[in-house]
């Protein structure tokens, strides 16, 4: 399998700037990407569960891999949820499959969004990790209009190895991310 795109711009271009940036002696000290997560939770899964299986189709068309169905842990009864009930699902890319979905959501998805004027720098945990969420799957091109029967959102978690949130910033950013002014 090729190396995608973004790996090696990570390599000729990211790790000599943030090694200038940072001061790092060795090129094994810059921070990489560890694995993206992409999640879809769906409360209405615990009623019908065409919805899921459709939030599945879709999710495995995104990232390329089969999804993982999420349960509920608590039984909740104030939301009618049992234990274990199926209530969304998530996939997780490593290795090519993360540098191909980052690739693609950079320059494909991320211009499509809807008033898009950039991801919001503040969405970092503190510990160089960053999460941001997307309100339609419709943004990726792999989506079939015709074919979705409703709107989801999803969350996705871009884990780096970075210690402090600044240095997966300027990782980021350097990647290519769109962040806000």
């Amino acid at each position: 399998m090729a190396t995608a795109r973004l790996t090696e711009k990570y390599r000729e271009e990211v790790v000599p700037g943030l090694m200038k940036r940072f001061g790092y002696r060795n090129p094994m000290m810059v921070p990489r990407l560890s694995k993206v997560v992409i999640n879809i939770g769906l409360s209405e899964a615990k009623d019908d569960i065409k919805i899921l299986e459709g939030a599945m189709k879709e999710l495995a068309a995104i990232a390329g891999q089969k999804p993982k169905i999420t349960r509920s842990k608590k039984s909740i009864a104030n939301f009618k949820l049992r234990a274990g009930q199926p209530i969304g699902c998530k996939v997780t890319l490593r290795g090519n499959r993360m540098y191909e979905f980052l690739d693609r959501f950079i320059t494909l998805a991320a211009p499509r969004m809807r008033d898009f004027r950039g991801l919001p720098s503040d969405s970092f945990d503190g510990r160089g990790n960053y999460t941001f969420g997307l309100e339609e799957q419709m943004v990726f091109p792999e989506i079939d209009y015709d074919k979705v029967e409703m709107v989801k959102g999803m969350d996705v978690t871009i884990v780096t190895t970075a210690d402090v949130d600044e240095e997966a910033f300027e990782l980021l950013k350097l990647m290519g991310m769109p962040f806000r002014r």
